[in-house]
């Protein structure tokens, strides 16, 4: 049986995209299909008011359907925002963010512990964003410094990034998320760009690591269930 095409609607960007990343073809065992919505760049969704861009993000994931997308993601955890006003729009099933991961996870963790998040922007990540996806207002938050390696070349959306210092970057905020709230026992990464080293952070603070590639892998195994 084939495997449903997941339809994700991308930023506009340029900047460098790994293996891991939600942009790279290769992180998919299964079909997607890539969009960018025009105007959406990382910036905007971050750090300005996304919800204007909602009727660009509606055009590009009707185009998707249209194309036999039977799911539509996006590639940012900040769209959280937007999740019923794009699926609700767009009538299919739809996943604006891996921050939606975290009450199913909590579900899961003993009742003394609690999920955190690392995000790539802990000032603009609000209770709004975690309360749109049904998370918890008070959820642990931990960002990335603004100034890092990472942020920069996200936001400026530079050609070029330094994937040690961002691995490192990563490593070091994880700890001070698990160093600062004794009751995480589990990471889920806001950012989709940050799924290239969620081994790597796991490995650092021996805590499960839930990001856009364990969220879409689960989201995708629905569409069309496996025959055995």
């Amino acid at each position: 049986m084939a495997k449903a095409a997941v339809g994700i609607l991308m930023l506009e960007t340029n900047f460098p995209r790994p293996p891991g990343d939600i942009g790279h073809a290769q992180t998919w065992d299964f079909p997607v299909v890539m969009r960018k919505v025009g105007g959406a760049s990382a910036q905007a969704v971050v750090h300005e008011n996304p919800r204007l861009l909602l009727d660009a993000f509606i055009g590009v994931g009707r185009e998707l359907v249209a194309d036999g997308c039977a799911g539509l993601a996006t590639s940012c955890g900040f769209l959280s925002l937007m999740q019923n006003d794009l699926k609700d729009a767009l009538g299919v099933p739809f996943a604006s963010s891996p921050l939606m991961q975290l009450p199913m996870i909590e579900a899961m963790l003993p009742t003394a512990q609690k999920a955190g998040v690392l995000t790539i922007s802990e000032e603009s990540l609000s209770a709004d964003h975690l309360r749109a996806v049904g998370a918890r207002a008070d959820t642990a938050v931990v960002g990335l410094p603004s100034t890092g390696a990472f942020a920069r070349a996200i936001f400026q959306d530079r050609n070029e990034m330094d994937f040690a210092a961002c691995r490192d970057e990563m490593c070091d905020a994880a700890l001070g998320l698990v160093s600062g709230h004794d009751s995480i026992g589990a990471i889920v990464l806001e950012c989709t760009n940050m799924a290239p080293y969620a081994h790597d952070i796991a490995q650092v603070t021996g805590r499960p690591v839930h990001s856009i590639v364990s969220f879409l892998n689960w989201f995708q195994s629905g569409l069309v269930p496996p025959r055995f």
